[in-house]
């Protein structure tokens, strides 16, 4: 009798559901403020010193956030729809609960960052750097991206579903649950930390010469 595999736990994931929101066409956003509440709909932040500041129940549509500080920033029940940054920097920010849909990012610099429930879906990245990140339920589906760090990343009931992702960097992270199952992938680096990864059978004859050469072992 074949041995009995264990069970993928899949990412737990909180709907977002935002009522009685109050629309502000043009902010004045201010570093370390608090927003609560609150719809911005086609608006630029762009180049604003931002960091620490604090959204919560609040929708965004449309919204430019290019070289726009973050650093530090928190997300918390929220949905950002086509979210546009070609730099997206908001490092060490943390995002519980928030829903991204069909964002075009190019350069997004989210290392030391923590998510919490985050669901991504549709859009493009050029450069996702996740270094040193956690990553705790979150659902990534039918999403192009070109380069994806999670060097030193911790990734529990991590789901990347149908997405293209150019190289995968995976140097030094503590993974477990992390399924790239049905997701295409050009290269991965960081052989070494694979454990916890969980691929298809089509995924591990791409990675089989790799893992030879990682092993030492030679296929004649």
């Amino acid at each position: 009798m074949a041995a009995k595999l264990p069970k993928v736990a899949g990412p737990r994931l909180t709907d977002v559901r935002l009522e009685d929101l109050t629309e502000d066409a043009a902010p004045s956003f201010g570093r370390g403020e608090k927003y609560d509440g609150v719809r911005y709909s086609r608006v630029a932040a762009d180049g604003l010193e931002l960091s620490g500041t604090d959204f919560a129940e609040c929708e965004f549509q449309g919204v430019s956030f290019n070289d726009t500080q973050l650093r530090g920033a928190g997300f918390r029940d929220c949905i950002l729809s086509e979210l546009y940054a070609p730099v997206f920097r908001a490092a060490r920010s943390t995002w519980r609960d928030v829903h991204l849909n069909n964002p075009r990012l190019g350069s997004a610099e989210l290392y030391e960052s923590g998510m919490q429930s985050v669901r991504i879906e549709g859009g493009k990245l050029d450069f996702l750097n996740l270094r040193g990140s956690k990553l705790t339920d979150v659902l990534v589906t039918d999403c192009i991206i070109n380069e994806l760090d999670l060097g030193s990343a911790a990734g529990t009931r991590v789901v990347l579903k149908n997405c293209t992702v150019g190289a995968l960097d995976l140097t030094g992270a503590r993974l477990k649950d992390f399924d790239i199952r049905g997701t295409e992938f050009r290269t991965i680096s960081g052989l070494a930390s694979l454990a916890g990864l969980v691929i298809d059978d089509y995924q591990l004859s791409l990675l089989a010469p790799l893992l030879a050469g990682h092993l030492g072992i030679r296929v004649v």
